[in-house]
């Protein structure tokens, strides 16, 4: 039976549920962290507990749980389940209001294991198209619960035979993905977004890689410079590196994965086979 941790108890997924008083259902206030298992073991778990203490903070949620306290809840629902590889999704929500709007100081904790998703081996070996769309987060150093525009984008992405969207600003500077990073490889430079996205943490490792391989400007990054860069590729939790072949209705370099993004896909493959071996030494 599926178990998920919600609000101090261990349920079946079936019984999980918080009060409709919840700041989470009445306002979308709340943040979130996501992360996965690879053969079985939380990847990043302490990076992505600390990514959420700091949206919690940017928001205004105070956490009552040590960061400690957040790993030891996260294994023991992780233990509880057994998925052959899983999604954790660690929730904060703003916890229930008499009158619907004004946090009390009370934020509810909700841990979710899933099955982890199995993505196309095609995604990898040719590549992917995204679309763009207008638009960019709110607070964007939170992760918050607010995933409306996110919703809206995948939408039209899955519309138009796209498998991510990534947000557009006013200026016509290139952010991030709804659920990923994107990096544009430009005259042999790689570049990347660095302000108004969310710290991703597969984007951190990836960005500590590529340094040791190709130069690195972090930067705002705009929206015609991807028509002509030469690779582009996206980073996330779940799809770890994909290279984009297409972005609206634009080739990106020949239409295939360049070699900068398989190389980088190999050494990050190689690197998180690494860190499993520190980790169990």
């Amino acid at each position: 039976m599926q178990t998920y941790y919600v609000d101090g108890q261990f349920v079946g997924a079936s019984e999980a549920v918080i009060p409709v008083d919840d700041l989470a259902i009445m306002r979308g206030f709340g943040v979130f962290d996501l992360l996965r298992t690879l053969n079985g073991k939380p990847l990043f778990l302490k990076e992505h507990i600390q990514r959420l203490e700091v949206s919690a903070r940017r928001i205004g949620i105070e956490l009552p749980w040590s960061h400690q306290e957040l790993i030891d809840i996260v294994l023991e629902t992780l233990h509880r389940n057994s998925f052959q590889e899983s999604n954790i999704r660690i929730v904060v929500t703003g916890g229930s209001s008499p009158d619907f709007i004004t946090p009390q100081g009370k934020p509810r904790l909700l841990v979710l294991v899933t099955r982890a998703p199995h993505l196309p081996e095609a995604w990898y070996t040719d590549g992917v198209k995204i679309i763009t769309f207008l638009s960019e987060r709110s607070i964007p150093g939170a992760k918050s619960i607010d995933y409306v525009a996110a919703t809206i984008a995948l939408k039209q992405a899955s519309d138009q035979g796209a498998i991510e969207a990534v947000y557009v600003d006013h200026r016509g500077h290139v952010l991030e993905g709804t659920t990923s990073n994107i990096f544009a490889l430009i005259d042999g430079t790689l570049v990347t977004p660095g302000t108004g996205i969310l710290n991703g943490i597969t984007r951190n490792a990836v960005l500590n890689l590529a340094a040791k391989m190709v130069p690195i400007d972090t930067r705002d990054l705009k929206l015609d410079e991807l028509s002509s860069a030469n690779e582009i590729f996206i980073t996330g939790t779940n799809k770890m590196i994909v290279p984009v072949v297409q972005v609206d209705h634009r080739k990106i370099g020949r239409g295939r994965p360049g070699q900068t993004t398989q190389t980088l896909m190999r050494a990050f493959s190689e690197q998180i086979d690494d860190y499993y071996r520190n980790q169990n030494a």
